[in-house]
């Protein structure tokens, strides 16, 4: 039934751009309500009934509703696997055996140091040396990202304390990285995607932070020093679902149905 299926949250939240890819892939008509901030006023009341703690992601398919992204990456391509892309889910027991492990490997071991990196790196100063080089003041993402990841890194001057924190956290962070980024180097030798040689949940499940990683000169390097890992973001990174989950994350004029 078209409109059945409803997002409600903001594009820019890696949870809500990793379902947003999914839909795109499965082609599950849906609309997306755009919730951009989940504290004070501006919370919508029909979604509080849904998520009374303002967490970043809601889904509904008629009676079913889900929160967390990776359940609902694997709804929907169960659901709607006899539409878009076939492969997201696997074929046979194999194919989702092996799915599962690179969807598991993402949850437990590439999603927090990620997103510890892209959070650090949204507060360390966009011309502070990092990896042994300088990233310049062109670093993240334009408009008003920019400008809001400028005034706290304003703030941060203030506060060196914080700033030291921050440090050791993208230290801390790229340390983790490296481990599992070289794992992923090694796997990419063997195969084209994460589970073989098809694009999957579990290529798809790791981009939205990639592409956060990918977005800053000053990570940008762990993608492109690992040959195989710079090869498959080059790849999935140009895919159509995921340029149309890019386009949503512009700011919007109004809220959009598809």
């Amino acid at each position: 039934m078209p409109g059945a299926v409803k997002v409600f949250g903001s594009p820019t939240s890696s949870e809500v751009a990793r379902v947003l890819a999914c839909l795109f892939e499965k082609d599950v008509e849906f609309q997306l309500i755009r919730v951009d901030s989940f504290r004070g006023p501006n919370r919508m009341p029909q979604y509080l009934k849904l998520q009374p703690h303002g967490e970043a992601l809601t889904f509904e398919d008629g009676n079913v509703t889900l929160v967390e992204s990776r359940k609902i990456l694997r709804h929907i391509a169960d659901k709607y696997k006899a539409q878009g892309n076939p492969d997201l889910i696997g074929m046979g027991a194999l194919e989702r055996s092996s799915i599962e492990q690179w969807l598991q490997t993402e949850a437990q071991s590439f999603d927090m140091p990620s997103a510890e990196m892209i959070y650090s790196l949204a507060y360390l100063p966009l011309t502070m040396p990092l990896d042994g080089k300088n990233a310049g003041a062109g670093a993240g993402a334009g408009g008003g990202r920019r400008d809001a990841r400028q005034q706290q890194q304003q703030d941060m001057m203030l506060n060196p304390q914080k700033l030291e924190e921050m440090k050791q956290l993208f230290e801390k962070s790229k340390k983790d990285l490296n481990k599992v980024l070289d794992i992923y180097d090694q796997r990419l030798e063997e195969a084209e995607y994460l589970a073989g040689d098809k694009f999957t949940l579990a290529d798809l499940s790791h981009m939205p932070n990639t592409d956060r990683l990918a977005s800053d000169p000053r990570s940008l390097r762990l993608i492109q020093s690992r040959r195989n890992v710079s090869r498959w973001w080059a790849d999935v990174s140009g895919r159509e679902s995921w340029v149309y989950v890019k386009s949503l994350q512009r700011p919007p004029s109004s809220d959009a149905a598809f």
